[in-house]
């Protein structure tokens, strides 16, 4: 509300109610072609007499910000030249925190004509768009009141039975009522990290890792103790065990399936060693499984949680990388801390929207999922071997390129002149994202090291953009 001052130097009220409406066109809140609030609402709103609101859009026409039409108020003028470009939220550099180079780096991913290697996020081409939105409002039809009421923990049962089936293909048996549902896995991991541990604790992760990770144990106030990872077999459990017999640990994350960044696959008796060393030391498993439903091959690997007879592995994954990034639809089989984990969710986000679940369901429910999948791996396996191809290429001699067996990331690693985060400064300016090797860790590592998502369908439009980031690698060698 505009100030009343009599101050000489106050703006008179009604350049005071024009800078305000201004700022909201300014600012995309009100855009060409819409009708402004009315006089009597900028009356009502502003606590201003009738003639000052008249006068504040007399003013704001003088602008060229509005024009009358007859009988209908004010509206929005469009511009004179070109289209108006809508300010976006401030950039956050891609230094300081963790959860500063986090955001830094979705900021460029959701940056309009960019190209997205930075995010691990399939390409909307990639998923099944038109059967989704044809479900979801089937189901928004059918289901009457209850679609648009809270789905309390531990979620839509129909959607947990489909995800039981779905449990066995990865040899773990599972009854819905062991199943929480949760808004994707990220809410999933830091459900299970609450139910499990307390701040301070210490939380062992494999190195290089999921920045999202590492940006949820900064959240909880935990420690992370980094274990390195073998690029083809995931985490190294002889360093493990060793650490173990030496340091106190909480408990354990890992990423038995296409581990993100490195694509790694740890093999079905590591997963079940895992378990057992941990389960020795009573020591909670939290698997993060999202990637798991994409194998290049045939089969699906084995869960960790299938090897699972104490209650200590907490299973997370989603929908987010074969289905619907956006529906934010995931799960968690939480063991033994099932009761921690329900009441952790009811106070962090109540609960899991209803109509996605019921939309994902129905897709599972239909008998097309596994046939989806087929198609949607062979899209990935061939995007990835294209762009390892084209970065061996392109980028500077000595390079090397993961050799992931699922997924669709490859981690990048080039001669050691090169500093990834000049790397993704110079790409962005060219309209390119990539993801930095300085957030796969908490020290400072991989600084000549990126990671890059192969989740878009393979075109021109690609291979340019990495034949970019190649040029721009190797300026930085000369």
């Amino acid at each position: 509300m505009p100030a009343s001052s009599s101050s000489e130097t106050q703006q008179p009220l009604y350049k005071q109610v024009a800078d305000t409406l201004a700022k909201l066109i300014a600012d995309g809140v009100l855009r060409a072609g819409e009708r402004t609030p009315s006089l009597r609402a900028v009356c009502d709103q502003h606590g201003v007499s009738m003639s000052t609101a008249v006068q504040a859009f007399v003013e704001l026409e003088s602008r060229g910000l509005v024009e009358p039409r007859h009988k209908s108020g004010f509206f929005v003028k469009a511009p004179a030249k070109g289209r108006l470009d809508l300010p976006g939220p401030p950039r956050v550099p891609m230094s300081g925190s963790l959860g500063n180079r986090h955001a830094s780096l979705f900021d460029a991913v959701v940056a309009g004509n960019v190209v997205a290697f930075g995010g691990a996020v399939p390409g909307a081409d990639m998923l099944p768009t038109v059967k989704l939105n044809r479900l979801l409002a089937e189901k928004a039809r059918h289901a009457g009141t209850r679609g648009v009421m809270y789905d309390l923990p531990p979620g839509s049962e129909m959607l947990r039975r489909q995800i039981s089936k779905r449990m066995m293909k990865a040899g773990a048996v599972v009854a819905p009522a062991e199943i929480i549902t949760t808004c994707g896995a990220t809410e999933a991991l830091m459900l299970c990290l609450r139910a499990v541990t307390k701040p301070g604790d210490v939380v062992a992760v494999e190195t290089p890792t999921y920045f999202g990770i590492l940006h949820v144990l900064e959240a909880l106030a935990l420690r992370a103790l980094e274990i390195p990872a073998d690029a083809q077999h995931g985490m190294r459990l002889d360093v493990l065990e060793r650490v173990l017999k030496t340091q106190r640990v909480d408990a354990c994350i890992a990423v038995p399936s296409f581990s993100n960044p490195l694509g790694a696959s740890m093999p079905d008796e590591a997963r079940q060693r895992l378990v057992a060393l941990l389960r020795k030391r009573e020591i909670p498993l939290i698997e993060d499984d999202v990637f798991g439903e994409l194998p290049f091959g045939t089969k699906r690997a084995r869960a960790c949680k299938s090897f699972d007879e104490s209650g200590l592995v907490l299973f997370c994954s989603s929908f987010s990388k074969t289905l619907a990034p956006g529906y934010r639809v995931g799960w968690i089989v939480p063991g033994r801390y099932y009761h921690a984990v329900r009441m952790a969710k009811l106070t962090h986000t109540l609960a899991t929207a209803t109509l996605p679940e019921l939309a994902v369901a129905g897709f599972l429910a239909e008998g097309g999922y596994d046939h989806w999948l087929r198609s949607v791996r062979a899209a990935y396996k061939e995007n990835v071997a294209r762009a390892g191809r084209a970065i061996l290429e392109g980028f500077p001699a000595g390079t090397t390129v993961s050799v992931p067996q699922g997924g669709f990331l490859l981690w990048v690693t080039m001669p050691p002149k090169v500093d990834a985060i000049e790397l993704y400064d110079r790409a962005l300016a060219k309209g390119i994202s990539i993801a930095p090797g300085h957030l796969f860790s908490l020290e400072q590592r991989y600084t000549n090291c990126i990671r890059i998502s192969c989740g878009e369908r393979w075109s021109p439009r690609i291979e340019d953009a990495v034949r970019t980031l190649g040029a721009l690698a190797k300026q930085q060698m000369k």
